[in-house]
């Protein structure tokens, strides 16, 4: 899958882009409007993020050059009003994120629009585990992993938001679609059970009063 980020401040494409590439995406990075424009006519994405307020070209016009050759588009723009979404979407734009933003959110909400446009790859990696959406399977070093529902999706979410410290109330509330009632014995059980399936010790963290954070150790 081959993404252009098209975004002026450097250290945000840069997150961007390792994110993405991390699970498996190949990106181009344009630091202005122009820059993306000519990356619009010369190469062929399946998916571009898009900021709007941009030097030369800005967002909503260089989503002119786009709508003829129908690549879906999210808008990430720190313009947040209700007015601001409404054009962007009426424009074109199939998705739109508001700065600041959280790259789990941003790496979901790219993988749902490829879905929905056929052209997502329905997977995710990590170190040496590879994670099927579709299929809802798991290997490691090429070999199968056995785990259930939860452990399944908890370990989409540890990616998804890897590096990031996740919350306990949050990460059980994503996990198990109810409330947080304060327990957390489910959640750690789950945690330790996926630590050991996939020899994730050094790897699943433990944030102090907070939850847990999954590392690369690099």
């Amino acid at each position: 899958m081959e993404v252009l980020i098209v975004e002026d401040d450097a250290s945000i494409a840069n997150l961007i882009k390792m994110s993405l590439a991390d699970v498996g995406y190949e990106c181009t990075c344009a630091f202005d409007g122009a820059a993306g424009a000519d990356y619009i006519e010369n190469k062929s994405f399946d998916l571009i993020i898009l900021d709007i307020m941009l030097p030369e070209i800005d967002g909503y016009e260089l989503l002119e050059y786009v709508k003829p050759i129908g690549t879906p588009v999210i808008f990430l723009t720190a313009k947040s009003g209700v007015n601001d979404r409404i054009k962007g979407l009426k424009l074109g734009a199939d998705d739109y994120i508001v700065k600041p933003f959280q790259i789990g959110e941003l790496l979901a909400r790219v993988e749902a629009l490829l879905r929905r446009c056929h052209k997502g790859n329905g997977r995710l990696a990590f170190l040496d585990v590879e994670i099927d959406l579709n299929s809802r399977t798991v290997s490691k070093g090429g070999k199968p992993v056995e785990l259930t529902v939860k452990e399944f999706n908890l370990l989409v979410e540890l990616v998804r938001n890897k590096n990031i410290a996740l919350y306990r109330d949050k990460l059980y509330e994503k996990v198990w679609g109810e409330p947080y009632m304060g327990n957390t014995r489910t959640l750690d059980s789950h945690i330790q059970r996926l630590r050991r399936k996939l020899q994730w010790e050094d790897h699943i963290k433990t944030v102090f009063r907070i939850g847990y954070r999954l590392e690369d150790g690099k």
